[in-house]
């Protein structure tokens, strides 16, 4: 068991991921959770991984811009390339969301996520909240998001799945977290985490 998977393979479990797809999601959070602490030009930003399910996700949303990640090598675009890490960090402060493969390569960027009427929305949470409940209810794709409040969220199926505080400490249960949410610590890793029951 690698680190990555001792530390997010609960995430991983809770948000339903075929096997295929997990050490994808295991890396995105990390680098999420990365996005969440860092900020970017010592302010927070927020940003949406869409995770599997390529088609479907291309199909349901649009280009905001024209795409920074569009005509380059495929092994240039892999999540576990650390030069590729960076690259993602500075266009995470781009409106839109990421969209990725299953197997860790990303395939857009700055993309908008139609969000269906009847999505059911949190209080308090924003428009990538919505749009990652929306594209999860909708598709078989997983959707990570980084709020600017610097919480990490993980959507499955329409739900949140996960939620992911990077500094050591925890927000109040009530009404944010799944019935029947493991609470989690990983003090080395400086992170607390919720998990619903992958039942």
């Amino acid at each position: 068991m690698t680190d990555l998977d001792r530390i997010f393979g609960p995430v991983a479990k809770s948000a339903r991921c075929a096997e295929t797809m997990r050490e994808t999601v295991e890396e995105l959070v990390q680098l999420a959770v990365e996005i969440a602490r860092e900020g970017r030009e010592g302010r927070k930003i927020g940003t949406l991984f869409v995770v599997g399910d390529v088609d479907a996700v291309l199909e349901r949303s649009q280009p905001l811009l024209l795409d920074p990640l569009y005509g380059h090598a495929q092994e240039l675009l892999d999540v576990r390339r650390a030069e590729f890490r960076e690259t993602v960090k500075e266009l995470a402060q781009l409106d839109g969301a990421f969209v990725v493969s299953k197997y860790g390569t990303f395939i857009s960027a700055a993309r908008y996520i139609s969000v269906e009427n009847g999505t059911p929305l949190m209080p308090g949470l924003g428009t990538r909240h919505a749009a990652a409940a929306s594209i999860t209810s909708g598709t078989r794709a997983v959707a990570i998001v980084v709020s600017q409040s610097s919480v990490v969220r993980v959507y499955a199926q329409g739900e949140i799945r996960a939620e992911i505080v990077p500094e050591l400490f925890l927000l109040s249960r009530d009404g944010l977290f799944t019935e029947g949410a493991d609470v989690r610590q990983v003090p080395e890793a400086g992170i607390t985490y919720a998990v619903a029951e992958a039942g």
